[in-house]
């Protein structure tokens, strides 16, 4: 680039400055400027047309003085002055205008028009509002009056005739002190406005700040997706997380491609059913249990996604929490090998011993001896059953043999089993059967279901009540409820009834005999017919169980 074009660049990048980011003496000297390039302009055409007046002394003295005032707005150290002394620059332009109008005007018409840039500069710069625009009136009258005064020129035609110059100047005072304090108030607001934003900035910084340090201090990794599926945010235990599932030989993976792992710990999850991708769905789930990672670095995982709306309802992305649960997973599985392990030394006592009760009652014992064989026999037999029942909630999952059966009998059969203990508790206990319903389930197994929930309504129900044993037909599936008016249950009881060895407050308080085990063997049987089983109950108002399954 050429020196002259480097300079113009130079020049231009300087006026891109706002205004009042220059330093005030660079503020001054840009005032000024315009009045010294048209001086110089004048300069330049009276050289070429007036040569003469080159030769004026007053004209003479103007140029100089222009020149001057120029320096002047340089070299004075105006930051150091009181701060609007800068403003005796345009009050020395007026005279300095004076002159040169007296030294020119032969030559060169209209020179007193230059006043309009010291109007404009005292008008624009809002210090003395009233006292600029009185000078941008009596400045410019003077420029006029004072050398008619001094030739003794004074009459009316010659006072008034010049008298549109200075009220044409007052008018440009007005509009320009109007300008500059319309655009005075529209700064502050601006700058007040800027204060609120940096201050809601600062907030805002802050507040992200806590976040992030509180995100990363909690021991759950936390993602938040967009509505794409593009990650928001992601905690420091969730970046372990991600790079815990990453394979080691890919640097950025995909979702497909990420180590996540059934409850099995070794089939891969489908994509679709992936946390992340179901969040992105929109999706709402909890303690949705995977495995991330391979290997003895593997980890068991709990995820949790709520998702994210706009104030319109839109869809705008979701949350996901992670949590570590590979200890508590370890210890219910160590914990289900003992109970398997005990129940199974059980066993094999309890078997001969039922044995050898069973001789002994054979041999016609007396009756001295009866009785005590008997006790013998049925606690033997409970205890037995309490471990088979432990044996079969090990896995959660039974095994089941179906088989045509007629559903509707096994239900009337369970209810006329459990009429004795009904009658005995006070309970009206009743079922609602249509005549015959076929399906092809476990007949054993389901019989067992009915037993523990009839079982469990009679005894939850400890004051009588009504207990009824429902069944129909609905859409494909069989549906029994059973329903009765006892204690009920709280809602955070309802959360943890199928879970093994629980029992309610309420229970635990009455002392009603049991182990917890009826209720989670009644869901394994259930599910393993491919079907569910729910639970409705209001404290102090009753109970229902509702199962269904495919016929």
């Amino acid at each position: 680039m050429s020196e002259p074009a480097t300079w113009a660049a130079g020049r231009l990048r300087f006026f891109r400055k706002p205004f009042h980011e220059y330093r005030l003496t660079e503020r001054v000297a840009l005032s000024q400027m315009p009045l010294f390039i048209t001086t110089l302009l004048a300069v330049v055409l009276v050289s070429a047309f007036f040569p003469r007046t080159m030769d004026n002394p007053l004209f003479v003295l103007f140029l100089f003085s222009q020149l001057a005032l120029m320096v002047l707005c340089y070299v004075v150290p105006w930051d150091r002055l009181p701060y609007t002394s800068f403003l005796v620059i345009p009050l020395l332009d007026f005279a300095s205008i004076g002159v040169g109008r007296e030294g020119g005007q032969e030559s060169l018409a209209g020179i007193s028009l230059l006043a309009v840039f010291p109007v404009i500069w005292l008008c624009a710069s809002g210090y003395y509002p009233r006292v600029s625009l009185w000078l941008s009136f009596f400045a410019p009258l003077a420029i006029i009056w004072v050398p008619l005064l001094i030739r003794g020129d004074v009459s009316g035609p010659t006072l008034v005739k010049p008298l549109l110059l200075p009220v044409m100047m007052l008018g440009i005072g007005v509009s320009v002190s109007v300008l500059t304090l319309s655009m005075t108030r529209q700064q502050r607001i601006l700058e007040e406005k800027d204060k609120q934003l940096q201050a809601s900035l600062l907030g805002t910084r802050r507040q992200e700040a806590l976040l992030n340090s509180v995100l990363d201090t909690v021991h759950l990794g936390v993602l938040a997706v967009d509505a794409d599926g593009h990650d928001i945010l992601m905690n420091r235990k969730q970046r372990a997380n991600h790079e815990l599932a990453r394979p080691k030989d890919l640097d950025d993976p995909n979702e497909s491609q990420l180590l996540v792992f059934a409850a099995d710990r070794t089939t891969p999850v489908r994509v679709e059913e992936r946390p992340v991708r179901r969040a992105v769905l929109g999706e709402t789930f909890t303690d949705y249990l995977v495995w991330l990672g391979a290997g003895k670095s593997q980890r068991a995982i709990t995820t949790s996604a709520r998702p994210m709306t706009d104030p319109d309802g839109t869809f705008v992305g979701s949350v996901i929490v992670f949590s570590d649960v590979t200890d508590l997973v370890d210890a219910l599985a160590a914990k289900d090998d003992f109970v398997a392990s005990v129940s199974h030394e059980f066993r094999t006592p309890l078997t001969s011993i039922l044995g050898y009760v069973e001789l002994l009652l054979e041999d016609d014992p007396g009756n001295d001896q009866l009785e005590p064989l008997n006790i013998i026999k049925r606690n033997s037999e409970r205890l037995l059953t309490l471990v088979s029942d432990l044996l079969a909630t090990r896995n959660g999952q039974l095994i089941v043999t179906p088989h045509a059966v007629d559903v509707a009998e096994l239900v009337r059969a369970s209810v006329s089993a459990a009429m004795p203990r009904a009658d005995a508790s006070r309970v009206a206990l009743t079922a609602d059967t249509p005549g015959r319903l076929d399906a092809h389930v476990d007949g054993p197994r389901i019989s067992q279901v009915l037993d523990n929930l009839v079982s469990n309504a009679i005894k939850y129900s400890p004051d009588g009540g009504n207990v009824v044993v429902s069944l129909e037909h609905d859409d494909g599936h069989l549906a029994c409820r059973v329903s009765d008016t006892g204690m009920g249950m709280s809602a955070d009881d309802q959360a943890q009834v199928f879970a093994k060895f629980f029992r309610t407050s309420n229970v635990r308080r009455t002392a009603i005999p049991g182990v917890g085990l009826g209720l989670p063997i009644s869901k394994a049987i259930v599910e393993a017919h491919g079907g569910t089983i729910q639970v409705e109950s209001k404290l102090g108002q009753g109970t229902t169980f509702t199962f269904r399954m495919p016929v």
